[in-house]
C-alpha cells in the first residue's frame, strides 16, 4: 500500500515529457533558400520547374508566405534536412503535417511530401523519384483520379506499400492542411483540416504481412464434381422441318407497280421481309441439374509463412533525417506552407492553430472577392462584345 502511495506521488511529481519537433518550416524569411535545397542534378535545367516564394493570389495574412511551383509541365525537386533524425526505434509517434493550396485548379500533378533518409549522406541536389523514403504522404489529382496518398516502406518486403483503398483530397483552390499519424502499436490515422478521415490498422490497411490463410495445396476439385445448374433436357427434341424455315419471305402485302415493265425493268420481285415463324438456330431446351452440387470451393489452411510483424510501423528503422517534395505538375501554381514532422499529434494541432487555422478563414474571405471580381470583369468584357456585335449588325443594315 505505501508503494502505490508512493509511486502515485512520484507520477505527479514527474514532468510530461515535451514533445519533439524534428522540422519546423513557414517559409516566411529569405533564409529559406538555405535551408532547402532544390534537386538540380535530378533532371536536366529544361526539365525542372523554379520555387517561388509568395502569398499567393488570394491570402489570409500577407505576409504569410509560402513556396510555389510556377512554371507548367515541369518537374520540382526541393529538400530539406531536420534538425534532428527521427528513428523509429524510439517507440515514438510519427507526425507529418503540412498545407496545400492549388490556386491554378490542378489537372494532374502531385503535391506529396517524402520523409527520407540518409543522413550525412543524403544527396540533396539528386533528390528525386528514386531516392528511397519512409513515408509518401499527400494529395495528387491526375484527371478523374484524386486521392490522398498513404506509401510506407516495409523494410521486411523491401517495398513502398500503398495504402489499399483510397483517401480522398480536396481539390479546390484553397489551403489544405493534411496531418499523417504513424503510431508504434501499428496504427495510424490520417487527417484533412484537422478532421480524421481515414484510420486503423497497418495490417488491414496495407500488405505488410502474409495472408494468414492460404489453399491447401493438397486439395485440389474432386473430378466428379458437378458445378454445371443446367443441363440439356433429354426429352426436349428439335421439331420436324425446324430448319427449313427461311429467316425471310417475300412480302404478303407488295404488289407490282403498275408502271413495271417486263422487258425494261426486268422480272418484277417483290420485296423480302422477316419471317414471323423463324425463331433462329434451335437450341434444346435446358432443365435443373439435378446432380448439380454447386461452385466448389478450395478448403483453406493457416499459411505457414505468416507471421505478425510488432515493427510494420519502422518505416525509419534507420533513421529518417530529410523532408522533400518531388513533383510532376502539368498546371503549376500549388503553394506548400506551415511543414511539422514532430512525434506528437498535440503539437501538430497547436501549430495548425497559430498557422493555418489562424488565416484559414480570411484567405477564404479574400478568394470569394477575388472570384467575385473575376466573374465582374467577365460579364463586362461579354456585354462589351455584344455591344461590338450589334453595333457591326446596326451598321451592316444601313448598307
Amino acid at each position: 500500500m505505501k508503494l502505490s502511495l508512493f509511486s502515485a506521488a512520484l507520477a505527479v511529481v514527474v514532468p510530461a515529457v515535451s514533445a519533439e519537433v524534428y522540422i519546423k518550416e513557414q517559409f516566411n524569411d529569405d533564409g529559406w533558400t538555405d535551408r532547402w535545397t532544390v534537386s538540380s542534378d535530378w533532371k536536366s535545367k529544361s526539365e525542372l520547374g523554379e520555387w517561388e516564394q509568395t502569398s499567393g493570389k488570394w491570402y489570409g495574412i500577407e505576409s504569410d508566405k509560402g513556396i510555389q511551383t510556377s512554371q507548367d509541365a515541369r518537374f520540382y525537386g526541393i529538400s530539406a534536412p531536420m534538425t534532428k533524425t527521427f528513428n523509429s526505434s524510439d517507440g515514438k509517434d510519427l507526425v507529418i503535417q503540412y498545407s496545400v493550396k492549388h490556386e491554378q485548379k490542378l489537372d494532374c500533378g502531385g503535391a506529396y511530401i517524402k520523409l527520407l533518409p540518409g543522413g550525412d549522406k543524403f544527396e540533396a541536389t539528386k533528390f528525386g523519384g528514386d531516392a528511397p523514403y519512409g513515408v509518401m504522404f499527400g494529395p495528387d489529382v491526375c484527371g478523374s483520379n484524386k486521392r490522398t496518398h498513404v506509401i510506407l516502406h516495409s523494410d521486411k518486403k523491401d517495398e513502398n506499400l500503398l495504402i489499399k483503398k483510397n483517401v480522398s483530397c480536396e481539390t479546390d483552390q484553397l489551403s489544405h492542411l493534411y496531418t499523417f499519424v504513424l503510431r508504434p502499436d501499428n496504427t495510424f490515422e490520417v487527417f484533412v483540416d484537422n478532421k480524421s478521415v481515414r484510420a486503423g490498422k497497418l495490417d488491414d490497411e496495407f500488405d505488410f504481412l502474409a495472408e494468414k490463410e492460404i489453399k491447401d495445396p493438397d486439395q485440389s476439385k474432386p473430378s466428379d464434381w458437378v458445378d454445371e445448374r443446367e443441363i440439356v433436357d433429354p426429352d426436349d427434341e428439335k421439331p420436324e422441318g425446324y430448319d427449313d424455315i427461311p429467316m425471310e419471305i417475300s412480302d404478303p402485302d407488295a404488289a407490282k407497280p403498275d408502271d413495271w415493265d417486263d422487258e425494261d425493268d426486268g422480272e418484277w420481285e417483290p420485296p423480302m421481309v422477316d419471317n414471323p415463324d423463324y425463331k433462329g438456330p434451335w437450341e434444346p431446351k435446358m432443365i435443373p441439374n439435378p446432380d448439380y452440387k454447386g461452385p466448389w470451393e478450395h478448403p483453406m489452411i493457416p499459411n505457414p509463412d505468416y507471421e505478425y510483424d510488432n515493427n510494420m510501423h519502422a518505416v525509419c528503422s534507420g533513421g529518417c533525417s530529410h523532408v522533400g517534395f518531388e513533383l510532376w505538375q502539368v498546371t503549376s501554381g500549388t503553394i506548400f506552407d506551415d511543414i511539422i514532422v514532430t512525434d506528437s499529434l498535440e503539437e501538430a494541432q497547436e501549430f495548425a492553430k497559430e498557422t493555418f487555422f489562424k488565416k484559414k478563414d480570411s484567405e477564404k474571405d479574400m478568394y470569394d472577392a477575388v472570384q467575385a471580381e473575376e466573374r465582374k470583369k467577365a460579364d463586362e468584357a461579354m456585354a462589351d462584345e455584344m455591344d461590338d456585335e450589334d453595333f457591326d449588325m446596326d451598321m451592316g443594315d444601313e448598307f
